[in-house]
């Protein structure tokens, strides 16, 4: 039987979701704010991100370097994330103690100080985790990948931001930022785990009803063009692993197509989550894997695409054996990219494809925490936590045309960004 969920909106605009869960004396809460690197414009490239890490600095109320330890004592765990199309924070306790978790959200929604010193001093650690991320292969191609594939939309540049702006940008931008679009009207509360529905409405309400509503979030108006061909980046970095990425663009996660790309991707390359928090699995029995892995031209390849307001891509990477060469690689996936348009996805296929998503999907929201992730991410992309009551309904509805259909229109070269990642040692040796 399906847990019924609650959702209602408060005066102040405030989305509030609500879903009961008895079987263990856990409850989790989460507050999203429909803010991420979407929403950035040139010179504040970062900004959401870092406004992640100066939440966690104090409030009059609870002063920095008290949230975890308070969190902690009562039994429970605490962390937040920053992604393209929105910025969450969670508390995950025993459920006779969530009352701490909605306080110290809603005092911190409004009465975070940001000083100077403060802000200064997390330039230096934000600062040192791009430097980190800049050793990593996978990171310095996708940067590049993404920038050439989004020349308009701001989903071209990467979640931590461009290192110019994070050198440049200022308290009272970070602060204005903040004051900008941590507001009810822009945040959606979601609540899952053992509590009375009407008591934790009640609670919410005195807690974040007194909050003012702020000035709505602007649209984004620049939807990126159609692409006209394909593009093509070779990236040269550390390390002695060659890696390859093609991403085609593909549908918003709103879009009916979302669904049958996600399941050709679960019968192609193995994939099925629907969302950011579900995954693993084995591929090895994909047309993917067998044509790269199993003729040892690639150490592992995978497919992958996440849910996102506007159309993104749709992701296939190739980890290159030592030895063998990207065109090899390269060649080999578009081999059998070919035969996938000469011979369709099967029925058995599909079936198997669906088994898998199915699992994945529902592990993904077997905890607590899982099922406050995945209702909060649907609302705050989709508009509507039905997106995942609905999703495994959806994948049933799509047929062998469908997969077909969405095969035949996104996966195609003009479609698509090629990357590939050169270690520096094997380029210097050519």
């Amino acid at each position: 039987m399906t847990i019924p969920v609650t959702k209602t909106t408060l005066d102040n605009g405030l989305t509030v979701v609500l879903k009961e869960m008895h079987h263990a004396p856990v409850a989790s809460f989460m507050i999203w704010y429909r803010v991420g690197s979407r929403l950035e414009k040139p010179g504040l490239t970062g900004v959401s991100h870092w406004v992640e890490h100066m939440m966690f600095k104090g409030t009059p109320q609870f002063p920095n370097g008290t949230l975890d330890r308070l969190v902690s004592r009562e039994g429970g765990h605490l962390n937040a994330f920053t992604w393209l199309d929105f910025t969450a924070y969670y508390e995950t306790m025993p459920s006779n103690r969530i009352d701490l978790a909605l306080a110290v959200e809603a005092d911190r929604m409004i009465n975070t100080l940001m000083t100077a010193d403060e802000v200064e001093s997390e330039r230096t650690v934000i600062l040192s985790e791009r430097q980190m991320y800049e050793n990593e292969p996978r990171f310095l191609m996708n940067e590049e990948l993404t920038a050439a594939a989004f020349r308009i939309h701001p989903y071209h540049h990467e979640v931590i931001g461009d290192e110019v702006d994070l050198r440049s940008m200022t308290r009272d931008d970070l602060y204005g930022y903040y004051r900008r679009y941590y507001a009810p009207n822009n945040a959606i509360a979601v609540v899952v785990g053992d509590f009375d529905t009407g008591a934790m409405l009640s609670q919410i309400e005195a807690l974040f009803g007194p909050i003012p509503s702020g000035e709505p979030a602007p649209p984004v108006l620049r939807q990126e063009p159609p692409q006209r061909g394909e593009r093509r980046v070779v990236v040269n970095g550390p390390g002695d692993t060659a890696y390859l990425t093609v991403a085609y663009r593909a549908p918003a996660a709103d879009h009916p197509d979302y669904y049958s790309l996600s399941l050709l991707n679960a019968a192609f390359a193995g994939g099925g989550s629907l969302g950011m928090f579900g995954g693993g699995g084995s591929n090895k029995s994909s047309r993917l894997y067998k044509a790269l892995v199993d003729t040892e031209l690639a150490a592992a390849a995978s497919g992958g695409m996440t849910p996102t307001i506007d159309p993104f891509l749709y992701t296939i990477s190739a980890v290159v054996r030592n030895g063998r060469s990207l065109s090899d690689v390269e060649a080999a996936l578009d081999a059998e990219l070919a035969q996938l348009a000469a011979e369709p996805i099967t029925q058995a296929e599909l079936d198997k494809a669906l088994k898998q998503a199915k699992a994945q999907f529902v592990m993904a929201g077997e905890s607590i925490t899982g099922q406050t992730q995945l209702l909060g991410m649907a609302e705050a992309v989709v508009g509507d936590y039905r997106w995942f009551e609905t999703a495994l309904d959806r994948l049933n509805e799509v047929t062998l045309a469908d997969i077909e259909r969405a095969r035949h229109s996104y996966l195609r070269k003009k479609n698509r960004t090629v990357g590939w990642y050169e270690p520096e040692a094997q380029r210097d040796e050519e």
